[in-house]
């Protein structure tokens, strides 16, 4: 029986994944078998902290806009902000706010008085 010379297309695919498993550590990126693995490990990890990331990121916001809004009014929460705001239609989302309250407290004071208005 004749030897079949089998085409490029395997090493190709091989060589892809190793490219993108080149830092792993040990026999995750010298195995194929085991390379293969690591990398499908690899991308459901960064499918699932992507969203973990924005949870996180909004947490933070969170956390920051209610410590400067508790810093000025003893009675006025985080909840009560967000709900005037709507009722005022004002569009600041959670980011832009948590930035003005770092960089400028004064400012979010003084939007936060002119909701109370």
């Amino acid at each position: 029986m004749t030897r079949i010379r089998r085409g490029y297309i395997a090493r190709r695919r091989r060589t892809k994944i190793s490219l993108f498993v080149s830092t792993f550590r040990g026999a995750h990126s010298k195995l194929t078998r085991t390379t293969i693995q690591q990398r499908m490990r690899a991308l459901v990890s960064a499918d699932r902290d992507r969203g973990r990331q924005k949870r996180n990121f909004r947490h933070l916001w969170i956390t920051r806009i209610n410590a400067v809004i508790r810093e000025n009014r003893v009675s006025y929460s985080y909840s009560r902000l967000i709900h005037d705001l709507y009722k005022k239609q004002l569009l600041l989302n959670r980011k832009i706010l948590a930035q003005i309250a770092i960089s400028n407290k004064n400012c979010l004071y003084i939007i936060s008085n002119e909701i109370i208005k």
